[in-house]
């Protein structure tokens, strides 16, 4: 199955092909104001170094959110387009599942967290064992005080590996609450259009893959420009 796979939910962004778990060619970019703008020119650029061309996609696959409003949107609305239009599946895929991803090789708990602002993170919790991630907190948006809470009630005692731009914003809170942790290189902290290929391809493989135009961003809560104009109606 060849995958074109595309991520930008927050600073960044990047493409990449892979075939099956294979990665046959990858691009990213860390501007935050042009990440959104190159998707598309890096996806053309990934497949044309794979040696492959738009039509040959059997699966597009991007990170659904949560993220960057603007970010999650431009990359589904991509993503929606280049599958709808050919007839071809796609996955959206959970930003921190993605990046869970990026630490399956190291076994134990993986704590993927983004920086929600407000004072507030988005985060999950995963069990990494044998190549496989276990899922065992959903999604959230909520405090970085109240996530080490959850973990210290339901993992006692267990360091856990912390992944994502949140980290910077979770790592003092987590070590004032005692959680241990593991260290990861810099390399595997940003999110991944490769981890995000391979998320896909397991959900494609066990039935979960959409039509294009069923491909949907998951926010977990509103945009400030919601927010502004809901109280500013009341």
């Amino acid at each position: 199955m060849l995958i074109l796979a595309l991520s930008c939910p927050a600073k960044g962004a990047s493409a990449a092909v892979l075939r099956d778990g294979e990665v046959l060619s990858t691009f990213s970019a860390g501007d935050a104001m042009t990440g959104s703008e190159l998707l598309l020119p890096m996806a053309e650029a990934a497949l044309r170094s794979a040696g492959a061309a738009m039509n040959d996609v059997d699966l597009f696959a991007v990170t659904a959110g949560p993220g960057s409003f603007t970010g999650v949107r431009i990359g589904v609305a991509l993503v929606k387009g280049l599958a709808f239009g050919r007839g071809k599946i796609c996955c959206g895929v959970s930003t921190l599942e993605a990046l869970a991803e990026n630490a399956v090789p190291l076994p134990g708990l993986v704590c993927p967290v983004m920086d929600a602002r407000r004072g507030e993170v988005y985060a999950a919790l995963f069990e990494s064992s044998d190549g496989a991630l276990t899922r065992l907190l959903p999604d959230s948006a909520l405090p970085a005080t109240d996530l080490a809470a959850l973990i210290l009630r339901d993992c006692p005692g267990r360091p856990v590996t912390l992944v994502g731009d949140g980290v910077a914003v979770a790592e003092p809170i987590f070590r004032a609450a005692g959680i241990g942790l593991f260290p990861i290189p810099d390399v595997l902290l940003p999110h991944s259009a490769v981890s995000c290929g391979r998320v896909a391809l397991r959900e494609a493989r066990a039935g979960k893959a959409v039509d294009g135009e069923d491909l949907a961003p998951v926010y977990l809560r509103e945009s400030q420009a919601e927010t502004t104009r809901r109280f500013g109606k009341q």
